[in-house]
């Protein structure tokens, strides 16, 4: 099974498992395409953090493909360059990117597939074309002002191409093309590592260092020569039967083992819709503050705040109305300022990330979701094809917080891609796009599934909601408290009782939120998958 956010991604995935390819050879061929089919939401400039079991180890990992930030990026530098906060736009805000090398490891570690199988899809639809979706072309519209002092942009991308057309970007298939030709001879896994060393050390490292000074910006050849993605245990938590894995609190995924663990106290089942869209959105109020104040690349007491005591404690904060303040139970939040909005900025969609799900006939499993280096927020590098990313926005210029910016560093991301295990093998993995909103969309998709008893493709389907009662992840870093989106499918009935809560209610189009998509494993061996029907876009296919 393949699920992800693209049609022709989720399309090339199962070709690889078709032809033999296990789980982590179709995760990375999809990763590729993605980078290629939705340059507004993910690209070789960015991320990939994943979550995934290996059948062979027998044990759950998570991959961290999070690049950190450049040796020269310190708090010091960003004042005297006048930034109060990280700016949302620019090669200012690059890291390291990170998800060539965390595709990279995955396949060197756990795949089958040499390198040149793995790309030829991406190279394909990057040489060739592919058909533009719509938001892509609407993306572009939007920011075509910016992207016009941006000159690599402004070859590439304007005029605004038509949706539906064919579009190809020529720089980006010879850049891999180059890669993958500089890397062949030998084992699997020396050409694994020739390219790995071509990206971060050789021609791409030298081109990326080239332009980032000429655009003054911070990302040099040592950082991309010193980093090397990595893989990690994920961290657990017991709930409803399954063990739900996640990333450490350098990603948002500890928020989701936060929520389940004060869920554990409701009985969801019972509750009206409006009851639980109130509970799930006040739990979530408290899990987001915590992460607010205390999640970093640092040392977060995760023992403390996964634990009955204090989820127990927590607990007693949700009340029949909504709450209007955001509270910590441990730290303190940064120093929340007023900045203006700017063109390209944060995630204008909600969703500037993609996400897979594969799971193969061997019990191999895995969930990812790569995001960063989109088209609209930095400018594209003409020799490449492609644009840094600007994860760094998500760094605080203050001292004294886990997410502080220190050189070296990883950013703490909204990224959180989810696998769960039932009597400890793999049972489900999921995820969604959505920037602050993942850790909603994606656990409401979960709750529904496993508390309510709808399947994958109805608990996807279902009419979803999250609150901004929470400190943006983004340039310009807002709070809206009491803020509730629900999609206008909600009743009226429901809409009015959360009003009467106090929820500051604003209605959505009908199918508007969320892109989740997953895979599960069912106890008879059966295997199944869901996308998300909002956009027309996701796929999930298997056989």
């Amino acid at each position: 099974m393949v699920a992800s956010t693209h049609w022709l991604a989720s399309a090339a995935g199962m070709s690889v498992l078709e032809r033999g390819g296990n789980a982590f050879d179709a995760a990375c061929a999809t990763g590729f395409v993605l980078q290629v089919v939705e340059p507004h939401l993910n690209g070789p400039g960015g991320e990939v953090p994943a979550v995934f079991w290996s059948a062979e180890r027998e044990e759950p990992f998570v991959l961290c493909g999070q690049g950190v930030a450049p040796a020269a990026a310190t708090i010091e530098r960003f004042r005297d360059l006048d930034h109060e906060l990280v700016p949302g736009t620019g090669v200012l805000a690059a890291c390291v990117p990170g998800a060539f090398g965390g595709w990279l490891l995955l396949l060197r570690e756990f795949g089958t597939w040499r390198l040149q199988e793995v790309l030829e899809y991406a190279i394909g639809y990057a040489e060739h074309g592919y058909p533009l979706v719509e938001r892509i072309s609407t993306t572009i519209d939007l920011n075509r002002e910016l992207l016009a002092t941006w000159p690599g942009s402004a070859e590439l991308y304007l005029p605004p191409p038509t949706p539906g057309a064919l579009f190809r970007n020529p720089a980006l298939a010879a850049t891999y093309r180059r890669i993958v030709d500089e890397s062949k001879g030998g084992s699997r896994e020396v050409e694994i590592e020739r390219a790995r060393h071509a990206f971060y050390e050789g021609f791409v490292a030298e081109e990326i260092a080239r332009f980032s000074a000429a655009e003054k910006g911070l990302l040099a050849g040592d950082d991309l020569a010193s980093w090397e993605a990595t893989l990690e245990s994920p961290v657990m938590l017991e709930y409803g039967g399954l063990t739900v894995c996640k990333t450490g609190a350098w990603g948002t995924g500890p928020v989701a083992l936060q929520q389940l663990a004060l869920l554990e106290g409701f009985d969801l089942p019972d509750m009206s819709e409006a009851e639980l869209v109130h509970v799930v959105t006040e739990c979530a109020k408290l899990a987001f503050a915590d992460r607010d104040a205390l999640y970093g690349d640092a040392d977060v007491p995760l023992h403390t705040l996964l634990s009955r005591e204090y989820s127990d404690e927590r607990r007693q904060l949700v009340g029949e109305d909504a709450a209007a303040e955001a509270e910590p139970g441990l730290g303190r939040f940064p120093r929340i300022l007023e900045a203006a909005a700017t063109p390209g900025s944060g995630e204008p969609t909600r969703g500037d990330t993609v996400h897979l799900d594969v799971a193969d006939c061997l019990g191999n499993m895995i969930s990812a979701t790569p995001s960063g280096g989109w088209l609209q927020s930095s400018p594209v590098i003409p020799a490449l094809g492609w644009p840094l990313g600007t994860r760094a926005q998500m760094f605080w210029l203050e001292e004294g917080l886990a997410s502080s910016l220190v050189p070296g560093s990883r950013p703490r991301t909204t990224l959180s891609p989810g696998l769960a295990l039932r009597d400890g093998e793999p049972y489900l993995a999921w995820g969604t796009p959505g920037g602050d909103q993942q850790e909603q969309w994606a656990l409401h998709v979960f709750l529904r599934h496993v508390d309510l008893g709808l399947d994958l493709q109805a608990a996807i389907d279902a009419p979803e909601f999250h609150t901004d009662h929470l400190i943006s992840s983004f340039y310009p870093r807002g709070i809206a408290p009491r803020s509730l989106s629900l999609e206008s499918r909600f009743g009226a009935r429901t809409v009015g009782e959360l009003q009467r809560r106090g929820h500051d209610v604003e209605l959505e189009p009908a199918w508007s939120l969320g892109r989740v998509t997953a895979v599960a494993r069912a106890p008879d061996g059966l295997l199944k998958a869901a996308a998300n029907p909002r956009g027309m876009q996701g796929y999930a296919v298997g056989r």
